[in-house]
């Protein structure tokens, strides 16, 4: 399968700071490519300079089998974008930013009606597409930009943090319709996060990113047997750590105050066994490796602050740091 896109050595400086250093990646055709990481990653940075909005400081990249500097015209043709801020006109209708952008695009007046009807189908806004976008909810407006990257039919769609801010349920209502089209239309959508079930949930690949690297890259899956296991977390006072080291299937050992964790293969057959080496437990949480797990493991950090207090594993993971 051919390269959507590929990058050489991309690098970004803003004076001091290098905001993304060395980016080598290769992004197939109709793949959903994810980039993860924490805000000032330099997530928004990399897209930038693959959509031509910004030059890189060093490096290279091709888009389409543009080069981004030499022909950033066909690359801008060749692509659509929803930008992480607000950007459609919301004294205009619906209607009549898609309009505009269909003509800005260049898309045929003979088949403009049919394109707006397609999207506005897609994105399930052909009952208020008369409507002023200033009346339009948080996640109207978010589908009505994504009706407005896919207008022109782009071969590569960057979506730049595309459900941020947005309640649960309109987002997974997002991901239904960007899964839906990489299906249908196997266009390649490369999108920017920080949510952990956005990445998995979408994304055929996965690139951590943080500091402006890449630190691991691979299906979600993949990257987290990578871990090592299942997450085990006990609320305990009067464990020996030690002990637990007997136990062949423990493959890491953290301790924090009165928690301990443990990274297990196959926890549930070994549970008993942990428990009574553990001595007095208040409370005990068993769960699958997750890509936060990852993005811990790989960094030493958490990727995002969680609000609220939340429970036991939201607080050991908001203060935990990998040894």
């Amino acid at each position: 399968m051919d390269n959507a896109i590929k990058t050489i050595n991309l690098t970004k400086k803003f004076k001091d700071i290098t905001a993304v250093e060395d980016l080598n990646v290769e992004i197939k055709q109709g793949e959903i490519f994810g980039l993860l990481g924490p805000n000032g990653a330099g997530k928004t940075t990399t897209i930038s300079m693959l959509c031509t909005i910004l030059k890189p400081t060093e490096g290279s990249a091709q888009v389409n089998g543009y080069d981004i500097l030499k022909e950033p015209e066909k690359v801008r043709k060749s692509i659509g974008i929803v930008f992480q801020q607000p950007s459609v006109d919301d004294i205009l209708t619906g209607l009549e930013n898609l309009r505009l952008h269909a003509m800005w695009y260049g898309v045929p007046k003979e088949t403009r009606k049919n394109r707006i009807d397609e999207v506005l189908e897609l994105v399930g806004l052909q009952s208020r597409q008369n409507s002023l976008v200033k009346t339009y909810s948080g996640g109207m407006r978010r589908r009505l930009e994504l009706a407005r990257g896919l207008l022109h039919l782009p071969n590569v769609l960057f979506l730049d943090e595309p459900t941020l801010g947005l309640d649960p349920q309109t987002r997974e209502h997002i991901w239904k319709y960007i899964e839906k089209m990489s299906r249908e239309r196997e266009m390649t959508i490369v999108l920017t996060t920080h949510y952990m079930e956005e990445a998995d949930n979408l994304c055929d690949r996965v690139a951590i990113i943080d500091q402006g690297k890449i630190v691991v890259m691979d299906a979600p899956d993949s990257l987290k047997e990578k871990v090592g296991g299942d997450i085990v977390y006990l609320k305990t006072t009067a464990a020996d750590t030690n002990k637990f080291k007997e136990i062949e299937e423990v493959s890491k050992i953290e301790k924090k105050d009165d928690c301990i964790i443990l990274t297990v293969k196959n926890a549930g057959e070994h549970l008993q066994e942990i428990l009574e080496i553990s001595g007095k437990v208040e409370r005990v949480e068993v769960r699958s490796a997750s890509l936060e797990d990852v993005f811990i493991n790989y960094t030493g950090k958490e990727i995002r602050a969680e609000t609220g207090e939340g429970g036991i594993v939201q607080r050991i993971i908001k203060e935990r740091t990998v040894r």
